[in-house]
């Protein structure tokens, strides 16, 4: 029989239903790492970082108010929180800790004030900058860092950052992270203990880039309501130029291309086409959908209360560190592991193979990096075993280094199992390393 003691919190009537779930272990809790008497106190001492975009353009972001919410409902009395953004009249319609006369204000700001409005004793710290703007020391002082972005590129610097900060020797440089993110009706949440279990970066072939419907199906051969809309904004647009310029956020210009898609549609007899539909392709919008939101929030903020109690195995060790959530047709969920990959460029610590054509040009290469779904480097520099290929910055050394980009691979002395370095501004602390593999074109 389990013992049934419940262990109050130092508000006992506030957490009094919370105290029941939180100080008891289940049935999967380790009695050996578990002691009920020490949860409320580790909870409410714990330092947590909340990394988010509160209302972001894309919808993904309307995760930041659920796991704030979660997060203080749950017990956590120090929470930080990272969003530069302001408040726009489009999130009120989705995001719940604001009001119309927020708008134009520092999300964070509001969002930390109105929690702390509703759930007394919880201290939440706001930031307006970028998660770039603050150094490893900054993110030390956190035990538990729980993330709800919508960019990929921004999960990659901090786990990127986490990673780096790793001591073997200190144990609280190991800062746990909690990712979430939602497109519509899906959703996934994953936890990530560096240099332990698999990174984002080892993951990064599951956040391929989308691939680009080639023109000739817009112009030609359209199949679906998306190719319309693409047809009525890259061809009919410029064919026509209704207005001098596209504006994406004008009603006016958005029913131009609404009502040319249409016409588009009709004519190959293609259902779907909207005013919303058009809108969203566009300005390229991912749907919000707030029931999506909510679900992962909660498995997110679970994870880190797991984190902090031990009351039950952490998604993540030993086994499952990815959750994937789908609602579109039913809800369904699957958990699986991740392997770690030992050529990550950041976790690992061997080369990644790269596959190139020798009669590459070092321009076609350096391009390549931009569309790889285990590169996604928007501005590579690279270096080959003891010489400088191509730098990006700074300017002198980029003039220095262009001539490079119009001579072949084997022009420019490399060979089949080279080793090549590169590095990105948006990833200052990760060198990618790749070994290189022919393939000869046919």
């Amino acid at each position: 029989m389990l013992p049934t003691e419940v262990y109050p919190g130092s508000e006992p009537s506030r957490w009094k239903y919370l105290d029941r779930i939180r100080t008891r272990p289940g049935p999967f809790t380790n009695p050996d790492a578990f002691d009920g008497s020490l949860v409320a106190e580790a909870i409410e001492n714990m330092t947590v970082l909340t990394v988010v975009e509160l209302t972001s353009h894309s919808g993904a972001g309307g995760l930041g108010c659920e796991i704030l919410k979660n997060l203080a409902l749950s017990g956590f009395k120090s929470i930080h929180v990272i969003d530069m953004d302001t408040i726009d009249i489009s999130n009120l319609n989705r995001q719940f800790l604001f009001r119309e006369e927020d708008v134009g204000s520092y999300k964070a700001e509001v969002a930390a004030r109105f929690v702390e409005k509703r759930v007394k004793g919880v201290k939440i710290t706001p930031h307006n900058k970028m998660i770039q703007d603050f150094g490893e020391d900054f993110y030390m002082q956190f035990q538990v860092i729980v993330c709800g972005l919508d960019s990929i590129e921004a999960r990659r610097w901090i786990n990127a950052t986490l990673v780096n900060m790793v001591d073997e020797d200190v144990s609280d440089s190991y800062k746990p992270l909690v990712d979430g993110g939602t497109e519509g009706f899906k959703g996934q949440a994953r936890v990530i203990f560096p240099t332990v279990t698999s990174c984002i970066e080892c993951q990064l072939d599951m956040h391929a880039p989308r691939a680009a419907v080639p023109l000739c199906t817009i112009a030609s051969i359209p199949r679906q309501p998306e190719h319309c809309i693409e047809w009525a904004h890259v061809i009919a647009w410029d064919q026509e130029t209704p207005f001098p310029a596209l504006d994406k956020d004008d009603p006016e210009h958005i029913t131009w291309l609404y009502k040319k898609a249409l016409l588009r549609a009709q004519e190959f007899n293609i259902p779907g086409v909207t005013y919303s539909l058009t809108q969203g392709v566009v300005k390229n919008i991912i749907p919000a959908i707030a029931a999506t939101n909510s679900v992962i929030a909660a498995a997110c903020c679970n994870e880190a209360v797991k984190i902090g109690t031990s009351a039950a195995p952490m998604l993540g060790y030993p086994d499952e560190n990815y959750m994937m959530y789908s609602g579109n047709d039913s809800i369904y969920t699957y958990t699986f592991k991740h392997e770690k990959k030992d050529d990550c460029p950041v976790c690992g610590n061997l080369a990644r193979e790269l596959q190139v054509d020798p009669d590459w040009t070092l321009r076609e290469l350096v391009e390549s990096f931009a569309t790889r779904p285990e590169a996604q480097l928007k501005k590579p520099s690279l270096r080959g075993e003891g010489k400088t290929l191509y730098m990006q910055s700074p300017a002198s050394l980029e003039e220095q280094t262009r001539p490079n980009l119009d001579k072949t691979l084997v022009e420019l002395g490399l060979a089949e199992g080279d080793e090549i370095g590169v590095t990105d501004p948006a990833f200052a602390t990760v060198m990618f390393k790749f070994k290189l593999k022919f393939r000869i074109s046919e």
